[in-house]
């Protein structure tokens, strides 16, 4: 059974920093490309970041790019992002996907809410 289990999020102030966590399992990690998505509220799914199988292809989105980081590790079949210098507008349900869009697996979701 495929499986993508995200962790990390929280309530942070603006400034602030977290670390986004996704374990996968059921399908050879290593052979994909890993995507972060995030869905605001009342707003659509909004690509954030992917890295490629190997780690040295990275795109971030413009609204995020300079404040996170996209990163993997292979052997841990596990996907993280380290969220810096968050923003009110941050907030949203953050969510680790297989490949590049349309995505053929994503997780439940972690909550980020970024308010003073």
């Amino acid at each position: 059974e495929v499986q993508l289990v995200e962790s990390g999020g929280g309530l942070v102030q603006p400034g602030g920093s977290l670390k986004l966590s996704c374990v996968v399992s059921g399908f050879s990690f290593s052979a994909y490309d890993m995507t972060w998505v995030r869905q605001a509220p009342g707003k659509g799914l909004e690509w954030v970041s992917t890295i490629n199988d190997g780690s040295y292809k990275i795109n971030y989105s413009p609204s995020v790019k300079g404040r996170f980081t996209i990163s993997r590790d292979n052997a841990k079949n596990t996907l993280y992002l380290l969220m810096d210098s968050l923003k009110n507008e941050d907030t949203a349900v953050y969510y680790c996907a297989r490949g590049l869009s349309p995505y053929t697996a994503w997780g439940q979701g972690t909550q980020v809410t970024v308010s003073s």
